[in-house]
Parts: structure tokens; sequence; C-alpha cells
């Protein structure tokens, strides 16, 4: 297995619970803990791949409805901030465009997750890779994709097969070797809070990067590292150094 090549700690939907979920200002925070970032890739109803993690708009917008049923000029419009701190009042909803050249300029290793609404896994896999393919061209740390979704993974392995990918699954699945043989997968994400040594062990010496997600404990990422897990991505990315 080669070296991990980028950051061993990532702030989840780019800056944790210190800025809200997938906005720009997340990566200042990323950047001030010299993280990577992880994000959410999903596509609005004119077909522009945006961050944002759920389906509908209410949780982490003053909007409401559907982002595949909403235009790029309504997403525009609406605050993604103020949900989290009145001093992120007007932040807005990112496009990949805007995120990519900010990721570039600050140096920060990416881990795009494609997050397909219902129905859309093969065609946002493709605008998302792509995209990513075409922003990223040429840059010494290439992000590394990650989905649930295997439609996605396989889209994005035939348009840019030169970005890593990486399967997302929960409790690591009897399965997990064949699935990602079969998808090219270069790392398995894992949920943290199921993960066991010896699932570790297995993983990573089959020749797999492993990845675990949401670890917030400062002490329980000691000992994933401890482990040998390759990267953990937190919400507290004040609190989780690298091992």
């Amino acid at each position: 297995m080669t070296p991990w090549p980028y950051a061993r700690v990532f702030a989840h939907r780019c800056g944790g619970v210190l800025a809200p979920e997938n906005t720009l200002a997340g990566l200042e925070v990323a950047s001030r803990y010299a993280t990577g970032v992880e994000f959410d890739v999903m596509l609005s109803a004119s077909g522009t791949p945006v961050l944002i993690h759920d389906e509908t708009l209410e949780r982490t917008t003053n909007g409401s409805g559907r982002v595949a049923q909403t235009s790029d000029a309504r997403l525009r419009e609406l605050d993604a901030g103020s949900w989290r701190d009145a001093r992120f009042a007007g932040e807005r909803i990112p496009t990949l465009d805007e995120v990519a050249r900010q990721c570039l300029v600050r140096g920060l290793d990416v881990n795009l997750e494609i997050k397909p609404s219902d129905g859309q896994d093969e065609v946002t896999a493709r605008v998302a890779a792509l995209s990513a393919s075409a922003l990223w061209r040429g840059a010494a740390s290439l992000p590394l994709l990650s989905s649930f979704s295997e439609t996605a993974l396989r889209v994005a392995a035939e348009l840019a097969p030169e970005l890593p990918r990486g399967l997302l699954v929960g409790a690591i699945p009897l399965d997990w070797h064949e699935r990602c043989r079969a998808l090219g997968a270069v790392a398995l994400h894992a949920d943290a809070r199921t993960l066991t040594r010896e699932q570790a062990r297995g993983v990573l010496d089959a020749g797999w990067w492993l990845v675990v997600y949401t670890e917030n404990d400062p002490a329980r990422a000691r000992m994933l590292f401890d482990w040998g897990v390759n990267c953990i991505i937190t919400d507290h990315p004040e609190l989780v150094a690298e091992g």
C-alpha cells in the first residue's frame, strides 16, 4: 500500500461545528487548523454542483423545498449561515467551482462526497467527476471522491479515472473487499463508532486506505490512529489532531 498522501484529519462538511456546514466559512476553519476538508456535492435544478448535505433546504438555510428543484438564482438568495450563528449571517450555498478555487489557493486536501438527490446518481456523478477533473487538473493534490452510491463511483471511475475513489459504508460489510475491488476504489470510508481493531487491520493489510467518520473524541482518535487508520473526519478539528 502506498503511503496516505493527504492530511490525516479532515474537517467534516468543511469546518465541522465551528462554521456553517458546506460553506466557504468552513474553509477558513480548516486552514486555521491545518486539516483537509470533506464536503458534499449535489446538483441544483440548474444542473450546477453545489455544496449541501440534505436533499431539502430547511435544516441549513432559510429556504424550503428540494435542492434538485431549486434554481441557482434562488439558491444564491438563501442564507446558509444564520442557523449556525448570527455572525455567519449571509453565508451562501457555494458552488463546487467556488470551493475548488479556495481549496487550491489555501492548499487544502479535499474529500469530495458525491451526494446525489434521489434518482440522480448517474448525472450527479457525471457532473461532479468531470468538474473536479477540470478544476484540479495539474494540482499537486487531487480530490479523493467518495460516495455511498456505487453507481456514482462507477460513473466517476469511467469519466475521471485519475481521481482516486473511496467507498462509503456504515459498519464495514463482509463483502467490502469485493465491492471495493469491483469499483476500483483505493479507500474504504467507515463509521468510526462501529470499527474494531481487527476490522481496521484487515482493511489495511489487504492494501486499502482506511478513512473513518465522524470521530470527535480526541482520546478515541488517538486510538484509531494507533490502529493504523489513515484519516479521521471530525466535527472538531480544533480538538482532533493528526496522530
